[in-house]
């Protein structure tokens, strides 16, 4: 590819296996993969992908993705280097997106701060977690948001995130926004409180999530009123493998990386349990990961 006119400071990798920046360590290669330094940096890139129309895709720490064996035509993104806490007043803390979730947990409980315990277990970042309103317990991430930064046709847009339609899993951006950070309104709430909420979130998902093997965490969105792995459970998917990929035995809604397996396996048995729960129940799973690049 001609990088000619590029003036970037970040780091730039070409043809970058997209296994090694995914959970489930499949997939093909990025033609580009960008590490921008800051919002200069990424926006320098984006204007040079824009010229010449190529298409971009971010990505976290790829705790939500699957890429096709293909891989990605353009660039892939990653905000791993924007990743800063800082707190605005009292109650009031900005992150940035490469933020992992935990640290933004951790860096609260040391002021006093707390009320999203409940993302401490979800691996990711905060970008990502924006981007699905990540939760768990009945709580979403996006309940306790002020407002997001996001990157907008090359402007930084500040949205209170009163004006932005969301809910379970879903906030209502445009396609190519890109989230650079989220402004967080917090609880008072004592250090130990919020360890203990840590602690019984580590050791349920340790009992019920320890699946053994590489995986997206839930693969499906529950449905209302119900839970994907129950449905996936009574049409009788547990353990059910399609080459290298399988319904985890521990916990029906993950499906697992056994060893070799490719986006496709994957895409079959996401497509054979939709298929088999939907002539068992009546409802239509949706996947909650995002399938992404191109097939072979």
């Amino acid at each position: 590819m001609d990088l000619s006119g590029l003036a970037i400071r970040g780091e730039l990798r070409l043809d970058e296996p997209m296994s090694r920046h995914t959970s489930l360590k499949t997939g093909g290669n990025a033609e580009l993969f960008f590490i921008p330094e800051d919002n200069d940096d990424l926006k320098e890139f984006l204007r040079w992908l824009h010229l010449r129309n190529l298409p971009w895709l971010a990505v976290g720490k790829g705790y939500d993705i699957l890429c096709r064996d293909g891989g990605v035509s353009g660039a892939v993104i990653s905000l791993e280097r924007f990743n800063s806490i800082t707190f605005e007043s009292d109650r009031v803390i900005r992150a940035e997106a490469g933020v992992e979730n935990l640290e933004l947990v951790r860096t609260a409980q040391k002021n006093g701060l707390g009320g999203i315990s409940f993302i401490s277990g979800i691996p990711g970042t905060i970008g990502g977690a924006v981007r699905m309103n990540a939760g768990a317990y009945g709580k979403g991430i996006l309940d306790y948001v002020l407002s997001i930064d996001i990157l907008r046709n090359g402007e930084i847009i500040d949205m209170p995130i009163d004006s932005v339609n969301y809910g379970y899993r879903f906030i209502d951006l445009e396609q190519d926004d890109f989230v650079l950070s989220a402004l967080f309104k917090l609880e008072e709430v004592p250090s130990e409180i919020t360890e203990d909420e840590i602690e019984q979130d580590a050791e349920l998902r340790r009992s019920k999530h320890n699946v053994g093997f590489p995986s997206a965490g839930s693969f499906f969105k529950n449905p209302i009123g119900t839970s994907a792995w129950k449905l996936i459970d009574e049409a009788g998917l547990r353990g059910t493998q399609v080459g290298g990929a399988q319904v985890s035995t521990v916990h029906s809604n993950f499906l697992v990386n056994t060893g070799k397996a490719t986006a496709a396996d994957f895409i079959q048995l996401a497509a054979l349990v939709k298929s088999e729960v939907f002539e068992k129940s009546g409802i239509l799973l949706q996947e909650e990961v995002k399938i992404v690049g191109e097939d072979l």
